[in-house]
């Protein structure tokens, strides 16, 4: 018999526009699917979970992060894209990793996404052998996460040769075959390509047509720095069939308007990773010019070398950044801003319904009876937190990880009562520990670059 989970009395947010949110509610799951969300709903044999000062919400889904950064996390702190791309590709840090590093790395990586009420990620992986491509798998699969696998390129520039492409191809099909034969799984997968902005244009269009052949998901670096405006690759994808809704592409911060639309009309998606681009040198995020040209923005970590692994502040610089280049706007014309542009629930859905979407993941992404149970409860009895007057407000502008409460994915808890469940934290300390300094070792680190 399937188990069966009541959450009682709690704050919810379904993110779901038909079926609404509510002051008080109670949601009833069965096995890994929601069944039921209504106040006051009656059930029996149940685990009653009290929900009272809580808001409960669909897990964040994060559609861009290279997860394996983990183990040399904050080293990039003062990066440029260039310094990035440099020292961590190119020869750098990721072509030292070992494939019990790639382990590691991703388990601790997916294990600070669960911890901050991620659920669900895109693991925007870099395969440097089979066995690299088999170890960071299990550690998705051990974490607990739901994760779309992202089979990708190599750390080392040295190795994108058309042998190592061949070779590449070859392996993504056995990894399709060996671990992914089944879309019913917490893990799926995807192809994360080089794209037509860092190979050749019949290698990216190759590559767009294996994962089509192998029924998966394919995303793409494109539009940012000084490449997207000179490339025009979106017209270019455009003109040889080849847009599509199962594209996803990260950043695409400087395309035309014409090609925002031709994203959008396509049903392809992007990804925004509002921190990283404003940060390290990408381009001003695209979230509005994707918006006014009827897409749906979803947002993405990215680089957690150099910053956090939570969705609350890439909802926040996303909503921020909006709304502080339409404002520029109105006070150049010498007028006060009066209404904001965009809202925090519009952040809100980019972080949950829309990344469910962009992953073509769509049994999630909102608490709808009849999808998994991928969420979240959020605590607002903490200081930071309370009275709450407007809670979608409360979770995109006032909370963080720290309130981060309890965390479930296809219906079980892998966090409950502020605490991760049956996770050895010293364990993982130490392994993490060993594989970091094993790769600055090997990379022989600057002592400018990382001065500790």
């Amino acid at each position: 018999m399937n188990k069966r989970l009541l959450i009682k009395n709690g704050c919810v947010l379904t993110l779901d526009k038909t079926l609404g949110d509510f002051k008080q509610a109670d949601i009833l799951v069965e096995g890994k699917k929601i069944v039921a969300v209504q106040p006051e709903l009656k059930a029996s044999d149940c685990e009653v979970i009290d929900a009272a000062d809580m808001i409960v919400m669909p897990g964040f889904v994060d559609t861009h992060r290279h997860t394996w950064e983990s183990v040399v996390r904050n080293a990039g702190a003062d990066w440029s894209l260039v310094k990035y791309l440099d020292r961590m590709y190119y020869g750098g840090i990721g072509a030292k990793l070992r494939p019990q590093d790639g382990y590691t790395a991703n388990l601790l990586g997916a294990l600070e996404a669960l911890n901050a009420g991620v659920t669900t990620l895109l693991d925007w992986s870099m395969i440097n052998s089979p066995d690299h491509t088999d170890e960071l798998i299990r550690g998705l699969q051990e974490s607990g996460t739901r994760a779309v696998f992202a089979y990708g390129a190599s750390g080392d520039r040295e190795e994108w040769s058309r042998e190592s492409e061949i070779r590449q191809s070859a392996d993504s099909r056995r990894v399709k075959q060996q671990y992914f034969t089944s879309n019913d799984q917490l893990l799926t997968m995807g192809l994360a390509i080089r794209g037509p902005e860092f190979s050749a244009w019949e290698t990216a269009a190759d590559d767009i047509r294996l994962a089509r052949e192998l029924g998966v998901l394919c995303t793409m670096h494109l539009g940012f720095g000084t490449w997207g405006s000179v490339d025009r690759s979106i017209e270019k994808l455009h003109k040889a069939g080849l847009l599509g809704p199962d594209l996803n592409f990260a950043h695409a911060n400087t395309l035309s308007y014409e090609e925002y639309k031709l994203i959008a009309d396509s049903g392809a998606s992007i990804s925004v990773t509002p921190e990283i681009e404003m940060m390290m040198g990408h381009g001003y995020p695209a979230t509005g010019l994707f918006l006014e040209n009827g897409g749906s923005p979803a947002l993405g970590v990215d680089v957690v070398v150099a910053t956090g692994g939570d969705m609350f502040s890439q909802m926040k610089f996303a909503l921020q950044a909006e709304r502080a280049r339409m404002n520029e706007k109105t006070l150049s014309a010498g007028e006060m801003p009066v209404e904001l542009t965009i809202s925090a629930r519009d952040a809100l859905e980019f972080a949950t319904i829309n990344g469910a979407r962009a992953l073509g993941l769509n049994h999630i992404g909102t608490l709808s009876p009849g999808k998994e149970a991928d969420l979240i409860m959020i605590r607002t009895g903490d200081l930071n937190m309370f009275p709450v007057n407007n809670p979608v407000g409360a979770v995109v502008q006032c909370a963080n990880t720290s309130n981060v409460d309890s965390v479930f994915v296809a219906g079980k808890a892998v966090k409950r009562n502020g605490k991760m469940l049956n996770v050895d934290l010293g364990h993982l300390r130490h392994l993490a520990d060993e594989s970091r300094n094993y790769i600055f070792s090997q990379y022989g680190v600057p002592q400018e670059a990382f001065p500790i």
